[in-house]
């Protein structure tokens, strides 16, 4: 069950947060794995990630800062590469079979892998991630191996498979070797004896079939934990099959500038599933879009400038920034930003006071004499009164905040 010497957190707080934030579910039990990780026992844990694409993209991120929240609190991780399980092909959500890649094709693919998630995870020290290759037992197994593992498992249990029944009522084909895969998923959990694996919610079948071989071959206990599928406010996915993914290897500005192009929908699912803010915080992201009450771009600019920091650090997420607001900001105020309604008689530092563009009186003075206000590129001078041919004009604050003028 792990090494006890090995010094785990086990503070409650901090063991709760890791198992509920962007969690769908953890079976067998959730109070029953929490007892375990309470007791002090190191577990081990993995999550697998097929080398399908020559970069894992900001999906893969979501399990991958799981891990890694496991690893803070003292557990031994493994990132699993699935170079055998890839040239099987998971046919899991597809509607039609993986084209098939050769060995050369997939070693080459997660070339960068490790790279991209340390990120996350610390590949160093004396709790390190281990980074292991599926093909080291699967390779091995004979003819056999498989019908021994696959009299494990039966022709029914894959069938309940959705994707399967689909294909059967649209006439397509499935596969035999489509079959396959759950088997060969379910092996890694035995030959790495693991406590416990993690995954997306469409992975759940595959990751209970080891769940069921381990409790068989090993006779113990392997949790599953599910995580939630980064996806808008109506369920719509992210990622390669929908061919909106973000790959971790893009440039800054690339990776900034395709967070800025998602729906208002993605926004607060993704502060959950992607960086540490208060979920007390995120809730009232949520609040505040559904009354109009902060504009989404704002928020949006705060998500894209925190997950390019993450993979490209500071100096280049601030330069991201800034190209973007030059770019496309400048290009394009006037459609897309909120109004703010302006009466002649306020002066300029109550209206910034009043619509939350500075904390105070003496924040908004500050911002106009250090020439951070201006009205369409011009910057406003202390004192300057309100004009009618302000009207229908941009009013930025800062670098991030504008305001479409109306005077009333």
């Amino acid at each position: 069950m792990g090494n006890v010497n090995m010094k785990t957190i086990t503070d409650e707080k901090k063991i709760e947060r890791v198992l509920t934030r962007g969690v769908e579910q953890i079976l067998d039990e959730k109070e029953k794995f929490k007892k375990l990780l309470m007791s002090g026992k190191q577990i081990k844990l993995y999550c697998g990630y097929d080398p399908t694409a020559p970069s894992l993209h900001i999906g893969n991120a979501i399990s991958i800062k799981k891990l890694g929240e496991f690893q803070k609190l003292g557990h031994k991780v493994i990132f699993l590469i699935g170079d055998f399980t890839t040239l099987i092909g998971d046919p899991t959500d597809k509607e039609a079979t993986r084209p098939k890649l050769t060995r050369e094709e997939i070693l080459k693919n997660c070339k960068n892998y490790q790279k991209q998630a340390s990120a996350f995870l610390d590949f160093e020290g004396d709790n390190a991630v281990e980074v292991r290759y599926n093909s080291e037992w699967s390779d091995k197994m004979s003819f056999r191996d498989l019908i021994e593992l696959s009299s494990n498992f039966t022709v029914q249990q894959m069938m309940q498979r959705d994707m399967f029944q689909k294909r059967i009522e649209e006439e397509k084909p499935i596969y035999l070797h489509e079959f396959l895969y759950p088997l060969a998923q379910a092996q890694d959990s035995v030959a790495m004896d693991v406590d416990l694996e993690i995954g997306g919610n469409d992975q759940l079948f595959n990751m209970m079939r080891g769940r069921e071989l381990q409790r068989t071959i090993n006779n113990r206990e392997k949790f599953v934990m599910t995580l939630k599928i980064l996806a808008d406010d109506t369920g719509k996915k992210m990622g390669k099959s929908e061919g909106n993914a973000v790959f971790l290897d893009q440039s800054p500005e690339n990776i900034y500038g395709a967070i800025m192009s998602w729906p208002d929908g993605f926004i607060a699912n993704t502060f959950e599933l992607m960086t540490d803010v208060s979920m007390d915080e995120i809730e009232k992201m949520r609040e505040d879009m559904k009354n109009d009450a902060v504009n989404p771009k704002d928020l949006k600019m705060r998500l894209a400038k925190e997950i390019t920091e993450k993979f490209h650090g500071k100096e280049q997420s601030d330069k991201a920034e800034q190209d973007f607001v030059n770019k496309f900001q400048k290009k394009d105020l006037s459609m897309d930003v909120s109004e703010l309604k302006v009466e002649k008689e306020n002066s300029l530092v109550q209206i910034l006071v009043e619509n939350g563009l500075a904390e105070s009186n003496s924040d908004a003075k500050r911002k106009i004499q250090q020439g951070g206000v201006s009205v369409d590129g011009e910057k406003i001078e202390l004192g300057a009164e309100i004009s009618d041919d302000w009207n229908g004009k941009i009013l930025k604050v800062g670098k991030k905040d504008f305001r479409k003028i109306k005077i009333v």
